[in-house]
């Protein structure tokens, strides 16, 4: 969720540390801050709003030196102030502290430091870390943050420094990630690889409960007791996403993203499409056959995009190979003690591989002795680490904040796992050979599903002044429903809600009125029928109705006050083809509603947090 940027070498570092932070942006923020040495002085700079901020302060008020941490902040506990910024220090202004993640019985340690005359400057959770780290310290750096640590209940990644100990980064970490970075010039520390690209060679990844110890080109490993680790040193150029982070042509990330679809779509399928045994196959879900046919049930576990992507995979998985499965928001299901037995799988799904709930949820289920595969976008995570399997979506990076290519992709690797799991049972090989034909044409569908943009546009302008549109779409559509009145709430800040079709007559009906828009999800198929009579009834009582429906249907036109023409796809892809409209009209809602596409307020790419 966060951002947090360390290096110590032999170059200044306020210019490493807020490049890092600029490349972590796109995580989602509201305040930032730095702090540098030099000899026993620290020199801090911190802002609230965007990173732009800090950087205009450093740029009047010049932060030297060679060793520093910096942060971007998503508040938790204290608003969006210049006070609650990272870093934070300690009563005597020695130790410097930043912080992801959540101490979740700050409020007993607050007291007990207050009780003994500690007086604080912020409203934050982090500033009792840096309390404590220096209620510990005696010239032991390594030793104070170990001995702190052991008070605290919660989630941390951290990075400390002293001004008494120049040159020296002390992070550690637990349930929120840490990476550190070995390159020409020093040693860096960051919450995400990305951030160091150009910078360090190598990496090395933090388990939890390890601390790592920098000091110019020298660093270590230890764990919690301070004893010695080996680490395994790895490329850094294998965790960095593929593909280009910059706009390039484009005005938004967002927009890139979403245009860029049918080529992530394309790496999703590239050579895990098997003509020869008409299937999917995948080198990273360490099953063998026999395992494989003893799966009797699987739960897929996900928050937000990612959950209503399992909804999706819900259908394929029921349908193509018939296995029963329950689809779990990670935010309950980490608290929850369903009864699973033997044969139960555990799938979690996460676009960035650090969500708090769903790390969780996946390290109950292996603790509980089951079996979990991760779909999951980002090499190197801690769930791709932790999980004992599982596909990448090869998507590249993601930057803007609402998920777009992340959303097809993963059902794009459903879609296939479904069928995979299915030619392991009844799925023949007629029908595998022809779901494996139509998901390779998919990539150009969804192309020429981006021819209607322009049409989106004219719909977006008619409709941009609502304050509430509802979402309706049936089957496989329903989650699609969900996922589109979600896109328009996170970036336009419309409120919206998605619905089965057929129950917006059990409640949501009363909120039909003129000045509120349905959006239909009515392509050709089963219930096409049914769905129109759905149409009707928010006709019969004035409400517009904007219709994504097939390319040339006349019949939804006689009725949809606007359409959106999408080329005919079989039912199960229908999502995936659905997803494009659904996100430009969000897109193009939000430009007219004049907000940050990329940055919405109050969320965050990465949620680290519960």
């Amino acid at each position: 969720m966060c951002g947090i940027v360390g290096f110590t070498g032999r170059r200044e570092a306020s210019p490493v540390l807020l490049e890092g932070l600029r490349r972590l942006e796109y995580r989602g923020y509201d305040s930032a801050g730095l702090i540098t040495g030099t000899g026993n002085e620290l020199h801090l700079r911190k802002k609230a709003g965007r990173l732009a901020e800090l950087t205009k302060a450093v740029a009047a008020h010049p932060a030297p030196g060679c060793y520093g941490i910096s942060h971007t902040r998503w508040a938790t506990h204290g608003g969006a102030t210049d006070r609650n910024a990272h870093p934070h220090l300690d009563g005597t202004n020695t130790i410097a502290v930043v912080h992801n993640g959540v101490i979740e019985n700050f409020a007993p340690l607050k007291h007990q430091l207050r009780s003994a005359g500690v007086q604080f400057r912020s409203d934050t959770d982090t500033e009792v870390l840096a309390h404590l780290i220096g209620h510990y310290y005696v010239g032991d750096l390594v030793a104070a943050v170990r001995q702190a640590l052991t008070l605290v209940k919660g989630t941390y990644g951290i990075a400390v420094m002293s001004r008494a100990e120049p040159g020296l980064i002390v992070g550690a970490r637990l349930g929120s990630p840490l990476v550190l970075g070995v390159g020409d010039g020093g040693t860096f520390l960051a919450s995400d690889a990305n951030a160091l690209a150009g910078y360090a060679d190598k990496v090395v990844y933090l388990s939890d409960r390890q601390l790592c110890v920098l000091n110019g080109d020298d660093w270590e490993l230890r764990a919690q007791d301070l004893s010695p680790v080996t680490a395994s040193v790895h490329d850094i150029a294998h965790f960095l996403a593929d593909g280009d982070a910059e706009k390039g042509e484009f005005p938004h990330f967002m927009l890139k993203e979403i245009y860029e679809q049918p080529e992530t779509l394309a790496n999703a399928m590239r050579g895990r499409l098997d003509d020869a045994d008409s299937t999917a196959h995948f080198g990273g879900l360490n099953l063998s056959p026999q395992q494989l046919r003893q799966i009797d049930r699987v739960i897929l576990t996900a928050c937000g995009t990612s959950y209503h992507a399992g909804l999706v995979g819900e259908y394929l998985f029921e349908e193509l190979a018939r296995m029963p499965v329950e689809v779990e928001y990670a935010s309950e299901f980490r608290y929850r003690n369903p009864p699973m037995d033997r044969g139960t799988v555990v799938l979690a799904v996460t676009q960035s591989g650090e969500t708090a709930d769903t790390l969780a949820a996946l390290r109950e289920s292996k603790r509980m002795g089951h079996t979990t595969l991760a779909i999951c976008n980002t090499v190197g995570s801690t769930i791709a680490r932790e999980a004992d399997g599982g596909v990448y979506l090869h998507a590249g990076p993601e930057i803007g904040v609402a998920s777009t290519k992340a959303f097809t992709s993963q059902v794009a690797v459903m879609t296939m796992l479904a069928v995979y799991f299915g030619r392991t049972r009844h799925l023949s090989s007629i029908q595998g050979q022809r779901i494996i034909e139509e998901l390779r044409a998919l990539p150009d569908v969804v192309r020429r599903t981006l021819g209607c943009h322009d049409h989106v546009k004219r719909v977006a302008a008619k409709y941009a002044d609502a304050r509430n549109v509802l979402y309706l779409g049936r089957q496989y559509l329903y989650p699609a429903a969900l996922e589109g009145a979600l896109k328009l709430k996170e970036i336009s800040y419309i409120h919206a809600e998605g619905y089965p079709a057929a129950e917006m007559k059990h409640g949501p009906i009363a909120l039909v009125d003129e000045s509120t828009p349905s959006v239909f999800l009515v392509p050709r198929g089963n219930v096409f029928d049914k769905v129109m009579s759905n149409m009707q009834e928010i006709k019969a009582r004035g409400g517009p109705v904007i219709a994504i429906a097939s390319e040339g249907d006349a019949e939804v036109a006689a009725v949809a006050d606007d359409v959106i023409p999408i080329p005919d796809v079989p039912e199960y892809l229908q999502p995936i083809v659905v997803a494009i409209p659904l996100q430009l009209l969000a897109y193009e809602i939000a430009l007219l509603c004049g907000c940050d596409v990329d940055k919405p307020r109050n969320l965050a790419k990465s949620v680290t947090v519960e």
